[in-house]
């Protein structure tokens, strides 16, 4: 599991020296009781440190400089405790790098009515600073997240909560590292796209390495560390007598085992967050990679199929806010409909890739012939993903943009029996229903690809959007088809 409480935001209080040294020793003290409150609250993931009171234009520039260059600083909180007039603001805010958000908060909750005099009111004007602030940050044009409530409102805190994971998910892109093997499937157009323009926009890296290098890992496995790997799928996983060692289809298993190995060694030894293979470059391999991408998917890489790098470096992204988290995030397509006018339904799946950390109960390792590849028959986890809220969510490249784009599914119980489908799956009800959520998806550009999440929300992954600076698009329970397509015409006028 990635360890969230490694990265930290930044708690910056705005005021100025109009107001004296004992309405500023106030507002210091006060700001760090709310820093430690958001630190210790249960809501949010990341630690929340305190930072001095900025005052001057000088020492709002540095601060937020320094937040770009401090280690695991992923993104910064700002509050005006008091007034803090927007022009010191200006420099500082014109260098910052890393994601904003502004709560919209107070020290106290209510109004202390009997006591109230000018000077408590000279020293909380949030409700007024606050706006002062806003006008800058909106008049610069900078993307940020705007929290109101108090901050010791449950509500407020599970707000900034997500945004910090998205934050966390925004930072890990940063420097990031992902490897393709071979190109994409030939003549595929969604899952291509502008690598260059992508490491600009995005902060990770794209290149492509030989299946060879790969091959020749894989021959250089030992076989006492196949052995010990294959212990720990008995102690994990269901699996038929004639794959256990000595049985008639163990040679499968093995093979998968070596393959696991090899390439979760290259992955470490290269310093990858991810990875996308194609079933059309396996040249030197015995059998695609099913288990061990099902595996290294639960441990956190990226990943998608057929040298999809942009799901990859999204399935990533998803993991890392979603850490810590109950529910599951991992590489998933749109395979097959049921078109029952009363239950009409999507079957999400693939060839053999689905993450096991989606798996609903204890999965069973199987080995069956693939139609496609050429290769020996692959083992794979085949397992029943479970119900309840979800999302799927596709970056698209438009040609002149990035586009986001995401759909709010219902998840449902796969209750009927599939003897005869050896993959892992499952069954999802698009928002706001089947016609109008797969049609948003196909006028929007959707791909077949995309992070399945069983954990996060549409409004993190806005955040996250909003911090890529790219376009977000949500087809959600509200969607109307003719709103949404004048959503799309309008993007298209205000990206031109």
């Amino acid at each position: 599991m990635i360890n969230l409480k490694t990265f930290e935001v930044w708690f910056v209080t705005g005021s100025q020296h109009l107001y004296g040294e004992e309405t500023l020793n106030l507002v210091a003290e006060h700001s760090k009781a709310i820093a430690a409150g958001l630190d210790s609250a249960g809501e949010i993931p990341v630690r929340v440190v305190f930072k001095p009171t900025v005052k001057t234009t000088q020492e709002i520039y540095d601060t937020l400089l320094d937040a770009n260059s401090a280690e695991n600083v992923i993104g910064v909180i700002t509050w005006m405790h008091t007034f803090s007039p927007a022009k010191m603001w200006i420099r500082g805010l014109s260098v910052l790098k890393k994601p904003l958000l502004h709560f919209h908060t107070q020290f106290n909750r209510d109004i202390p009515w009997s006591t109230m005099d000018m000077d408590f009111m000279n020293l909380n004007q949030s409700a007024h600073g606050d706006r002062e602030f806003g006008f800058m940050v909106s008049r610069m044009r900078k993307n940020r997240k705007v929290v109101v409530g108090h901050w010791q409102d449950p509500e407020a805190l599970a707000e900034i909560g997500s945004w910090s994971r998205a934050a966390a998910g925004w930072y890990d892109w940063q420097g990031a590292k992902f490897a393709r093997f071979g190109d994409n499937m030939r003549f595929v157009a969604v899952t291509d796209g502008d690598k260059v323009e992508a490491e600009l926009k995005f902060g990770f890296s794209v290149n492509s390495y030989g299946i060879g290098d790969l091959v020749a890992l894989i021959d250089a496995v030992s076989d006492n560390d196949i052995k010990e790997l294959i212990a720990e799928y008995q102690a994990t996983y269901t699996i038929a007598d004639d794959l256990l060692p000595g049985g008639e289809r163990h040679s499968s298993v093995y093979e998968a085992a070596r393959i696991e190995i090899a390439l979760r060694k290259f992955l470490v030894d290269g310093g990858f967050k991810g990875f996308s293979d194609t079933f059309e470059d396996l040249h030197g391999m015995v059998q695609l990679p099913g288990l061990a991408v099902q595996r290294l998917l639960a441990d956190g890489y990226g990943f998608a199929g057929e040298g999809d790098w942009k799901t990859a470096a999204l399935v990533r992204a998803f993991k890392v806010m979603g850490s810590g988290l109950e529910g599951g995030n991992g590489f998933m397509e749109d395979y097959t409909y049921h078109f029952d006018p009363s239950n009409s339904l999507v079957l999400g799946s693939h060839m053999l890739e689905i993450d096991a950390s989606l798996a609903a109960t204890k999965p069973t390792l199987e080995v069956h012939p693939l139609g496609i590849g050429g290769k020996a028959d692959p083992a794979r986890l085949v397992f029943n993903v479970a119900g309840g809220d979800a999302l799927n969510a596709s970056l698209i490249d438009m040609g002149n943009r990035f586009r986001l784009l995401v759909n709010t599914v219902e998840a449902v119980d796969v209750t009927e029996e599939l003897p005869k489908l050896p993959v892992a799956r499952v069954l999802w009800k698009p928002h706001p229903d089947m016609k109008t959520g797969c049609a948003a998806w196909i006028y929007g550009g959707g791909a077949h690809h995309t992070a399945y999440s069983q954990n996060l929300s549409a409004e993190l992954i806005q955040d996250f959007a909003d911090m890529a600076d790219i376009e977000y698009l949500l087809i959600g329970k509200d969607t109307r088809l003719s709103e949404f397509r004048n959503e799309l015409r309008w993007n298209d006028i205000a990206y031109k």
